[in-house]
């Protein structure tokens, strides 16, 4: 058990440098006090202690502000750090090495018995204020960024920001987890928003036509009506001639359509007099 206990304590120090000592770690980290209520309130849980467990439970949220079902599975290494406002729902899955931030919600949309909860991977961080909502699973190393709203699996290795939450980083899924830097509060500095890159890429293509408009808008009407003003490399004049190349080729194909189908016809008319002729 103390040496459970001691394996939590230095889980702290390695992602929150303001720990200084294992002493204030225990005293003063309302994460740590509420994950040692909870160990206590599950082992009474899974032996069917279950009033008592929660009675537990309910007290551990008086002192910590954090409310964790003792009905939940956590895995090594929880680390979480303010925990205010933190709700843990009773099927819940967490795995090892989870960073949760303040304010986070895994919470059940169902009333039917059953996995109701989120059910959570390996090496996890998740933002202040994030919602993760009904029983979806989070791959290992996901990142949920602060004031996210997830109700759709995530796969390994992503970044989700948003309401509702969407991938902003897709480049993490082929690192391994062990790779990847830890990201305080789910975001990492060099995330990019593929909506971003589609809206920054529409306004360069706004801006290119506002520039092509405000050329051809400059010219004298001797000057449009000469051709000088271009679309793409080709002059307007040189488009026009085109079009009417294209015209003129699209006509004696009409045409040259027209012949074949007259010529098949009378083929076809020859073909059924010579066989009337045969039968009389």
């Amino acid at each position: 058990m103390f040496k459970t206990l001691k394996e939590e304590i230095d889980s702290y120090f390695s992602r929150d440098p303001a720990a200084r000592s294992r002493l204030e770690v225990a005293l003063c980290y309302p994460g740590f006090h509420a994950m040692v209520w909870f160990r206590l309130s599950h082992w009474l849980w899974v032996r069917n202690w279950r009033l008592l467990a929660r009675l537990i439970s309910h007290m551990a949220r008086m002192v910590s502000g954090i409310e964790i079902h003792p009905g939940a599975t956590i895995g090594k290494h929880f680390f979480i750090d303010h925990g205010t406002g933190v709700v843990i729902g009773e099927t819940a899955t967490i795995g090892d090495r989870v960073t949760m931030y303040h304010g986070v919600t895994l919470g059940g949309t169902s009333t039917q018995p059953g996995v109701r909860h989120p059910q959570l991977g390996n090496d996890i961080v998740i933002g202040s204020g994030a919602q993760l909502l009904g029983p979806i699973n989070i791959g290992d190393g996901a990142q949920i960024g602060s004031n996210a709203v997830v109700v759709k699996d995530v796969e390994a290795g992503s970044t989700m920001v948003g309401v509702p939450a969407r991938c902003v980083d897709e480049r993490r899924k082929d690192r391994d987890v062990s790779d990847k830097l830890f990201s305080a509060y789910g975001i990492s500095p060099d995330a990019e928003d593929p909506r971003q890159q589609a809206i920054d890429k529409l306004f360069e293509q706004v801006q290119a036509l506002q520039q092509k408009i405000s050329e051809f808008d400059d010219m004298s009407d001797s000057e449009k009506t000469a051709g000088h003003w271009k679309s793409g490399s080709k002059t307007a004049n040189e488009v026009a001639n085109e079009d009417m190349v294209s015209s003129a080729k699209l006509d004696v194909k009409i045409s040259s359509d027209e012949s074949d189908e007259e010529g098949i016809e009378n083929k076809a008319n020859g073909g059924d007099n010579a066989s009337g002729g045969g039968g009389l």
